[in-house]
Parts: structure tokens; sequence; C-alpha cells
């Protein structure tokens, strides 16, 4: 993992960015404002931020200011689901997906899912 992951704060305007791409400060302050509840300095300082640790893009057009992300969103997901996994199971998935059967069942229909899964990873080994 080259980048740190993402903070809760930050997913949430990444999720509004990977959804609309690019779009205005104003435009992120409303959905913002609605969804979490946060005033417009916090969004526009949160922005800032994200801008200087170059997770999004800033263009400013006259007055106007346009936010693109960086962190392409497969990337992100990746690096999260690493981050747990090496946090909460010592890097094994193994484990993890063991503690969460134990607990929830699988349908059939996961569990085909699962295998499909798992197909593609020992086909796509075998090429390598």
């Amino acid at each position: 993992m080259n980048r740190p992951v993402l903070t809760p704060a930050e997913w949430h305007v990444m999720e509004y960015l990977w959804q609309h791409n690019p779009c205005t400060a104003r435009e992120a302050v409303g959905y913002l404002q609605n969804k979490v509840g946060w005033s417009r300095s916090t969004i526009l300082t949160l922005l800032s931020r994200m801008t200087e640790k170059n997770q999004i893009k800033c263009h400013e057009e006259g007055a106007v200011r346009t936010y693109s992300p960086l962190i392409p969103q497969e990337e992100a997901v990746l690096d999260q689901t690493r981050s747990f996994l090496d946090r909460v199971y010592q890097g094994s998935l193994g484990l993890m997906v063991s503690a969460f059967t134990k607990k929830n069942p699988l349908s059939d229909a996961e569990i085909a899912e699962l295998q499909a899964i798992l197909d593609q990873a020992k086909a796509n080994r075998s090429q390598d």
C-alpha cells in the first residue's frame, strides 16, 4: 500500500466525487451538509486538506472550484480491504471468512459466488 487509507470523513467525500466527477465546491458542500450534517467551513477545510494530500484535484476557474478524485475507487477499496484484513485478521483471508461464516451461514448462491472467485484466482495464478 503506497498511500494512507482514507479516513471515514474522506470516504464520504470520495464516494461523492466518484459518482459526480467533476463537481463544484458548492455541489459537494450541498451534498455533504445533507448527508452528514457538516458545516460549510468543515467541508471546505476537508476539501483543501484532501487536495494537499493529493487525494483529489482542485481546478479553479474564476470564483468556481471544481474537484475530481485522484484515487481510483477500486484502488481505494482494495487499500481499505487490505488494511482491515491486516488489522483485524492478521492478513488472513481464510480466518476472516471462517469467522464470518460461523455466525452467518452462507446461502448456496453465496457459496457458488465464492467458489467462482476462488476458481478465477486459481486460474490467474496458473497464468503467472
